[in-house]
């Protein structure tokens, strides 16, 4: 079988993302890479819906997980009859796509994906936990292919020898934009922002394109504005949890005053990824809250006095007029207009 993770950095190989084996789930846990290279070993699928939850894996790793539980889940329920491994599968589905209510929506076509998997494998005799792992793969093989192509639209807008501004850690595109940069021989530099409290763009953004071979620069999440300034970066760029119809961007929290920089400083923001017609406006979108105790230590490490209080949104929203562009498998498209994405018929990956 063909795989799309050829080439690429470490952690954004299949198995170092989430996978599925001998009646276990094997997670890399991204909280403490590349510090330490460990994995969270989930029995069943409520253990890998917790990881989700607990931020093990982020960025588009849960949906692995999510999909390498729901083969999991198959795996428990494996001596039920029909019916009652259904309704054993559909609940496991909902407490997996749920595990984190930002990107729930997205996180239901993954597991209504393995759903029909399962029903198939069913009806034609065959094993359900494998069904559902091979769909696994077969979507992370969509997904890398289709952000490839999103990639090859985003590096057309990086300058030779440009330098480019990352945030927080957007996973597949940061691997393909790289790879793409790469085969086209653009070389280009990277700052990247460390992306408190979880360090998602010092630990992992940093460390993929490190691994990929490109000049990296991290600088902390109060820098941005400077570093715009006075390292003349020519472009700005972020994945995103949620691109809404109406053209806000939801993603880590800090896009937003990264993005306000940018266009202060004339450097433009594009956005990658799918408009989400399950959000035809930024109303619908459910803004989570972690736990405020993340935000008063780094690490680990508490850094205030007891008394304290900490606040911590997980994402924040970019409105419209701050976005150059949302860069999709179908090329570039103004924010004002993203209706027009879905004139044609759109490649689902999840």
């Amino acid at each position: 079988m063909k795989r799309f993770d050829d080439d690429l950095a470490f952690m954004l190989r299949y198995e170092n993302v989430a996978w599925y084996e001998n009646g276990k789930v094997r997670i890399l846990d991204r909280r403490m890479y590349p510090t330490k290279i460990e994995f969270v070993t989930c029995s069943t699928h409520q253990e890998v819906a917790q990881a989700i939850a607990d931020m093990v894996t982020q960025s588009a790793g849960p949906y692995t997980a999510a999909g390498m539980g729901m083969a999991l889940a198959a795996f428990e329920c494996r001596d039920l009859g029909r019916k009652e491994m259904l309704d054993y599968l559909e609940k496991a589905a909902y407490t997996l796509s749920h595990a984190r209510p930002t990107t729930a929506n997205r996180m239901v076509l993954t597991t209504n994906g393995c759903l029909e998997a399962a029903r198939k494998a069913m009806d034609e005799g065959r094993p359900v936990d494998e069904a559902i792992f091979m769909r696994t793969i077969d979507s992370l093989n969509r997904r890398y292919s289709t952000i490839e192509v999103v990639a090859e639209h985003l590096v057309t807008m990086f300058p030779d020898k440009g330098t480019i501004m990352t945030q927080c850690f957007g996973e597949t595109i940061v691997g393909m934009m790289l790879r793409v940069a790469r085969k086209r021989e653009k070389d280009i530099k990277l700052f990247v922002p460390e992306t408190r409290p979880y360090f998602q763009g010092a630990r992992l953004t940093a460390s993929v394109a490190c691994d990929m071979g490109f000049d990296t620069t991290v600088i902390t999440d109060n820098m941005p504005a400077f570093v715009m300034k006075r390292n003349k970066i020519d472009l700005f760029t972020s994945a995103a949890d949620v691109i809404c119809m109406d053209g806000h961007v939801v993603n880590k929290i800090g896009t937003y005053q990264i993005a306000i920089s940018a266009k202060y400083h004339g450097v433009p923001y594009f956005v990658t990824g799918i408009p989400d017609k399950a959000h035809q406006t930024i109303d619908s979108v459910t803004i989570e809250e972690r736990d405020p105790q993340l935000v008063l230590e780094a690490r680990g490490v508490k850094n205030t006095l007891e008394g304290v209080k900490g606040y911590y949104p997980s994402f924040d929203i970019t409105p419209p007029h701050l976005v150059s562009g949302v860069v999709t498998d179908k090329g570039i498209f103004i924010p004002y207009d993203l209706n027009r994405y879905y004139d044609t018929e759109v490649k689902e990956y999840y």
